[in-house]
C-alpha cells in the first residue's frame, strides 16, 4: 500500500481528488460506473487512476446523456469488488478531496464494507468551501467553479472531475486559505467523514432462481446481473415485479 511521509499526510498539500460516476445518487440502491482518482503531492497533480466500472445492470439513459458512458463501455469492464485493493493502494493513507466529496465516499465506503474491509478516511468538500467562501456566485456546481477560475473541464467524467476538483481547491486556497484567516485554517483541511454502512448480505440461489423465474414468466428483459445482486436488492427487484404483474 502506498505510503507518503508523515508531513504529507492529512496536509492541503497532499490528498487524492476523488469523483464517482454512478447509476443514480442512492448509495443503497444505485451502481458506481466509473471511478477517477487524482494522487496530489505538495499542491501538484502526480499520478491519475481511472476505470470504468460494470455496474451489474443498465445504466440510465439520462446517464448516458449526461456522462457519455454507455452499456457496451461497461460491458466487459471490472465489477468494482474487482478493483478495490488496486484503488487502496492508489489511495494509501491519503486524505480525499471531491466536490461533494461525503457522496462519493459513502458508494465507495458500501462497496469495501460489502467485500469486507474498512474504509475510514478524513476529507475536504470543495462544494463547502465555495459555499462558505464564493457566496455571490449565481451557482457552486463543479462546472460554475471551473468557469469561474477558467479551469478548463470535460465534465462528467471521473477523472476529469477530480482533477477539475482538485483545481478548483487551489484556486480557493490561494484566495482564502491565508495564515491570518483563522476559520481557513481548519476549513481547508481534510475532516472526519462521517458515514454509517452496514455491510448487505448477499442473495441466495432459491431468492435468485425465484427472480429468473418471474422474469420468464412474464416474458421481462433481464436487466440486471443476478450474481451480482444482494438479497435486498433482489427482494426489491421481486416485490415490484410482483406488483406490477403478480405472480
Amino acid at each position: 500500500m502506498t505510503k507518503y511521509a508523515g508531513d504529507m499526510l492529512h496536509s492541503p498539500d497532499g490528498y487524492v481528488a476523488l469523483d464517482l460516476e454512478m447509476t443514480g445518487l442512492s448509495p443503497k440502491r444505485d451502481r458506481i460506473i466509473e471511478i477517477g482518482a487524482v494522487r496530489v503531492e505538495n499542491g501538484d497533480a502526480q499520478a491519475v487512476f481511472s476505470r470504468l466500472i460494470n455496474p451489474g445492470r443498465e445504466i440510465p439513459e439520462r446517464v448516458t446523456e449526461i456522462t457519455g458512458i454507455t452499456q457496451a463501455d461497461v460491458r466487459n469492464a471490472p465489477y468494482v469488488e474487482e478493483i478495490l485493493t488496486e484503488l487502496s493502494d492508489f489511495i494509501g493513507d491519503s486524505d480525499l478531496l471531491g466536490h461533494q466529496i461525503l457522496l462519493d465516499f459513502s458508494f465507495l465506503k458500501r462497496a469495501f464494507v460489502n467485500a469486507g474491509h474498512a474504509f475510514e478516511k478524513n476529507g475536504i468538500d470543495t462544494l463547502k468551501l465555495a459555499r462558505k467562501y464564493l457566496p455571490e456566485l449565481p451557482g457552486r456546481r463543479l462546472s460554475e467553479l471551473c468557469a469561474y477560475y477558467e479551469i478548463p473541464l470535460r465534465a462528467h467524467r471521473a477523472a476529469d472531475d477530480a482533477l477539475a476538483a482538485h483545481n478548483v481547491y487551489q484556486k480557493l486556497r490561494l484566495s482564502f486559505d491565508t495564515p491570518s484567516n483563522a476559520d481557513a485554517q481548519k476549513d481547508f483541511r481534510a475532516q472526519p467523514l462521517v458515514c454509517s454502512v452496514k455491510k448487505e448480505s448477499p442473495a441466495g440461489r432459491r431468492q435468485k432462481e425465484r427472480l429468473l423465474s418471474l422474469l420468464r414468466r412474464h416474458n421481462l428483459p433481464v436487466t440486471v446481473d443476478v450474481e451480482h445482486m444482494s438479497k435486498n436488492e433482489i427482494s426489491r427487484l421481486t416485490d415490484r415485479i410482483l406488483a406490477e404483474y403478480g405472480r
